[in-house]
């Protein structure tokens, strides 16, 4: 039988993992801020549940977003006198940092951090359940959602970096899924951050998406380069709301378009989930971004290139100088960065013909600084909810870490 177009949307934000980034104009600490339906944020809904000390911390970005920011600095057993290195986790699109707290403590990317000596901070981008405060918009205006990627790239997460390194004093290791990884290597690229970032480990790594192997996401890539977004006025892009249904039944109404398996459609097939984990993700609701970042995630698709947003040739002139977008060049990312990348085999979205397109620009790294992980069977959802994660990839992350401390 078919399945309800609101599980397909519950579905629909496992799949696109893919995420947000300047100063810090000012912060603040609670012990536990009240959030979301149940009165709890994430600390006390996720993390404090299972045993570990967890403190949560706003964080401003230089365009006036308020970005929730949480920290467990010790694993369960304690060891919290020592000096412990920080490790930045970034999720991805339509998601929020709860994606990291999905597994028990034991298969929870996370916690095995926080328990194997790490100070674990986890980001939550702007317009995700936690991070929907601004000093002067509301979230219910249209000009709170006039943002994509780049202004991730270039305000959220150098501030979130930035208020991580002055609570330390230490660099940071950074982990980052889907569009999490895509905001690093953006910003590496140029040359952000690398002083206070120490080595990064990338999963199912999105740059380039020319050869994305799912008939809905080739579907609604065009869809919103084409702008159908606008017709019906679309500034958040809200899974739980009315007009998102109607574009969703839209995208699944085209030939050759099968929802019934929603996200085997979208991600691949991952090859390793449990069920009840699954569950818990599907009871959580979706969280919303911006319409125009998943507009410039299209535009990468059409175009095949790493780009600024397309504002069009006449607007690109006004914003640019030029009548393109200019271009983000991977080949820049310093040589002697530490890189972890793992991709699958199965993943419909991080497609192994493009990541290897990604090696190509990082071929004169040095050899001994590259470390690059291939596992045929996983699928996109796979490296943060498979069972035998923490085996195969997890382990690796730390010693690779533990390599570069």
């Amino acid at each position: 039988m078919a399945i309800s177009i609101l599980s397909c949307l519950r579905i629909f934000t496992l799949v696109m993992f893919v995420l947000e980034p300047n100063r810090v104009l000012g912060s603040r600490h609670f012990g536990f801020i009240s959030y979301g339906d149940n009165g709890a944020g994430m600390c006390a809904s996720t993390v404090a549940t299972h045993g570990y000390k967890c403190q949560e911390f706003e964080v401003k970005t230089d365009d006036g977003y308020i970005l929730s920011v949480q920290r467990i600095p010790q694993g369960r057993v304690g060891g919290g006198g020592q000096i412990r290195q920080p490790v930045l986790l970034q999720h991805g699109v339509l998601v929020d940092g709860a994606t990291w707290l999905l597994s028990p403590p034991e298969q929870s990317l996370a916690m095995m951090l926080a328990d194997n000596g790490f100070d674990v901070w986890i980001s939550n981008t702007r317009g995700t359940r936690y991070s929907r405060r601004h000093v002067t918009l509301d979230a219910k205006d249209s000009e709170y959602w006039n943002w994509s990627w780049d202004e991730l790239i270039v305000h959220d997460l150098p501030s979130v970096i930035d208020f991580i390194f002055k609570q330390t004093g230490q660099k940071i290791h950074y982990v980052g899924h889907s569009m999490g990884t895509l905001i690093a290597l953006a910003s590496f690229s140029e040359g952000r951050e690398i002083d206070k970032v120490k080595s990064a480990a990338l999963l199912s790594p999105i740059a380039y998406l020319s050869h994305m192997t799912t008939a809905l996401g080739e579907v609604a890539a065009r869809a919103f380069v084409g702008e159908i977004t606008t017709i019906f006025g679309l500034a958040e892009f809200n899974p739980k709301a009315g007009p998102v249904n109607k574009l969703l039944k839209f995208f699944c109404a085209q030939p050759g378009v099968n929802c019934y398996d929603l996200m085997t459609a979208i991600t691949g097939k991952n090859c390793c989930l449990n069920s009840s984990t699954v569950e818990i993700f599907l009871n959580d609701e979706p969280q919303s971004t911006s319409t125009k970042n998943l507009v410039h995630l299209a535009q990468t698709v059409r175009d095949g290139v790493l780009s600024k947003y397309d504002y069009g040739s006449n607007y690109n002139l006004a914003h640019y100088g030029e009548t393109k977008p200019p271009k983000y060049n991977l080949g820049n990312i310093p040589r002697d960065l530490p890189l972890f990348l793992s991709y699958g085999g199965q993943d419909a979205l991080s497609d192994s013909k493009d990541v290897e397109t990604l090696l190509d620009y990082l071929k004169f790294h040095d050899v001994d600084k590259l470390h690059v992980q291939y596992i045929k069977n996983y699928a996109h959802a796979d490296f943060v909810m498979a069972t035998n994660a923490n085996d195969l990839v997890y382990n690796q992350i730390i010693s690779f870490f533990r390599n570069y401390a």
